[in-house]
């Protein structure tokens, strides 16, 4: 099984990602991040390559709302000929709420993800694309260039997403989805032509440090839209989208919420791969979110080590005094 590794902060300074971004050149895996409001991740990945990161990077997803599908191919496309390396391009409609304070709600998100993706594939391949869809019209066509491969990917929570995502996309990528909900409800809706990758929060267990107020920070917005309470609720997971606390709460119980020594969370991940998840992507943004962006990477380099894709001794090497003890705080 692939590993991988999300940002584990919130992008906001431009000398935050070079730490992160050398690690990722390290274990010699792909970068990941979500949308963000601060800074826009297409811009972070494109400000790492510039540093000499010439890292394979993916979004994990950016809102459909926030750019058309040429614009979102174009961005996509620049990625894989700035950083020179494969692309994964994650795409979703976001919520309800969203879409309506950005243009408009969409009546189906089903249709709408299904124009975005197909015309972002088409593009992406060299086509000229002709659409005039019910939530999205174009007429044109990329200029030919030459880049790495990117593949189109789309969040992927329930059933109808994931049997969309098995006809028309080349990645399926999951949040928040227990292993054994991978495996038995979105597994046999996506076939075998679409890939799947799981991005899975993680945080080691240490004294003293709080892992639902951890949990709590990250996932509070998750434990109160409605698309991901339905899917919990349905793994059965139970959440009340009143009371995203005691939510995060059953993350942590469940193991949603990864935690424990590295070898428990090693164990964890493990049985993402049994339920069929091709790439895991390692997200201690949580981490970050509570105890600070250096914690978070230094915490990071000692669970790559222990998965072997970078060496315990350099996971002990950092740039700062405190990242030398071997179990940070």
């Amino acid at each position: 099984m692939k590993f991988s590794v999300h940002v584990p902060f919130m992008p906001t300074r431009p000398d935050q990602i070079g730490p992160v971004a050398s690690l990722v050149r390290r274990a010699d895996t792909r970068l990941w991040l979500g949308q963000a409001l601060a800074v826009e991740p297409h811009q972070v990945f494109a400000y790492a390559a510039g540093l000499g990161h010439r890292i394979p990077v993916g979004t994990s997803v950016t809102l459909m709302p926030l750019r058309h599908p040429y614009e979102a191919a174009l961005q996509a496309r620049s990625l894989a000929v700035l950083t020179g390396r494969p692309v994964v391009a994650g795409y979703g409609p976001g919520p309800a709420d969203f879409q309506q304070a950005t243009g408009g709600r969409y009546r189906s998100p089903l249709t709408a993800t299904r124009e975005y993706l197909t015309t972002v594939r088409a593009l992406l391949d060299g086509d000229a694309v002709r659409l005039d869809g019910e939530y999205f019209k174009l007429d044109g066509a990329l200029l030919p260039l030459p880049h790495e491969r990117v593949e189109v990917g789309v969040g992927v929570l329930r059933p109808a997403m994931a049997r969309l995502a098995g006809e028309v996309a080349d990645v399926a990528i999951t949040w928040l989805c227990p292993p054994s909900y991978i495996r038995d409800v979105l597994k046999p809706e996506l076939g075998s032509r679409t890939r799947v990758v799981s991005v899975v929060h993680v945080a080691q267990r240490k004294p003293g440090r709080d892992l639902d107020r951890v949990a709590f920070s990250v996932c509070r917005r998750h434990l109160q839209a409605p698309h991901y309470v339905s899917m919990l609720n349905q793994a059965g997971v139970t959440v009340d989208p009143a009371d995203p606390e005691a939510g995060a709460r059953r993350l942590v119980e469940e193991g949603l919420f990864l935690t424990g020594t590295l070898t428990e969370i090693v164990a964890g991940l493990r049985e993402y791969h049994a339920a069929g998840v091709d790439e895991v992507v390692l997200n201690l943004s949580g981490v970050g979110a509570v105890h600070g962006d250096a914690v978070a990477v230094r915490e990071l380099e000692f669970l790559l080590g222990e998965l072997g894709l970078v060496t315990h001794e350099r996971a002990t090497r950092a740039t700062s005094p405190a990242a030398r003890t071997p179990f940070p705080r």
